[in-house]
């Protein structure tokens, strides 16, 4: 857990360094909350160790609108595996949000984060929206972050920056989905601005990968970016196994699916990685849990849980 003296909720704890130019000069005050209102920051602090034979959560810090219920254990291959699921009571992120999770995995946990339903954004007239996810996998942990779709609404305008910290000897399985937007409602690619990133690192600071995703309204359908498709969803998995092990299972997974994607090494060799293209929720869906379900079987000999949600 962070020092005592850590004032989780002053801006410097749960602002981005570093906003992307095209949200920055959309920065303003709202004609709703102000950031930093209550409601508008939601902190989640997370801490695991192994204790007794299995992964325990021993630290928890919470601020609506993020919070969590008590961790699972309902994995019969790991049946010393944490499962927890984050809520946001919200229901969505609104303008001027600010969100930021941390979760400290020790030595030898094994430790998945889900969310319970898709991270929904709403719409926004002024400012913007972000969120901080900070990853930590120490020396022989195995960590899954793996939440369900992120779904911009029309006139979106959202930045995350994730950051994985992963020590030699542990693994890092994440995941990314990112819709079109409300396709019920034929919104495609009618948000203003949606921005992520995600960061892979060693504790001395490293960079082993990084991903980067810009998208704006209507420049979203080229050969580079989805190709007119309504979802693009990744796998990234570092670790200290054979990287070419890894894609090939990845590469096997999907290789029936039918659907576009790419398989491909880290930088560094720590790891593999996989992109997925798609139109329907569903299909979608099935490819990442086959994907997911490869590299448990690989790395843990058992395949992926099937999680049930709401």
């Amino acid at each position: 857990m962070p020092s005592p003296t850590v004032d989780r909720l002053s801006p410097e704890y749960y602002e981005p360094a570093r906003v992307p130019p095209r949200l920055a000069a959309l920065a303003g005050p709202p004609d709703t909350l102000p950031s930093g209102s209550p409601a508008k920051v939601g902190i989640l602090d997370l801490a695991f160790e192994h204790q007794a034979g299995r992964t325990e959560l021993v630290g928890r810090y919470q601020k609506s609108p993020l919070q969590l219920m008590r961790p699972l254990y309902v994995d019969p291959h790991l049946p010393d595996m944490a499962f927890v699921y984050v809520m946001a009571t919200g229901g969505g992120i609104a303008q001027a949000d600010r969100y930021r999770m941390d979760v400290r995995c020790g030595p030898d946990t094994r430790v998945h984060v889900t969310t319970q339903a898709a991270t929904k954004v709403y719409g926004m007239e002024h400012d913007y929206a972000t969120q901080l996810v900070r990853l930590t996998a120490e020396p022989g942990s195995y960590v899954e972050y793996l939440p369900d779709p992120l779904i911009p609404f029309a006139r979106a305008r959202f930045y995350q920056h994730t950051s994985v910290t992963v020590a030699p000897g542990a693994t890092a399985v994440v995941g990314e989905t990112v819709a079109a937007g409300r396709l019920a409602r034929d919104e495609r690619h009618a948000y203003h601005h949606l921005a992520t990133d995600l960061e892979f690192r060693r504790p001395d600071g490293t960079l082993l990968a990084v991903d980067t995703l810009r998208l704006e309204a209507g420049a979203a359908a080229g050969p580079a970016v989805q190709a007119g498709h309504d979802h693009v969803s990744s796998l990234f998995v570092v670790t200290d196994r054979a990287p070419k092990e890894i894609a090939d299972a990845l590469h096997a997974a999907l290789a029936f699916l039918e659907l576009p994607y790419g398989v491909s090494i880290l930088p560094h060799d720590c790891g593999a990685w996989i992109r997925i293209l798609g139109d329907s929720p569903p299909r979608i869906a099935e490819a990442q849990h086959a994907a997911w379900s490869s590299v448990r079987r690989l790395l843990t000999d058992g395949p992926a849980p099937d999680l049930r949600k709401p």
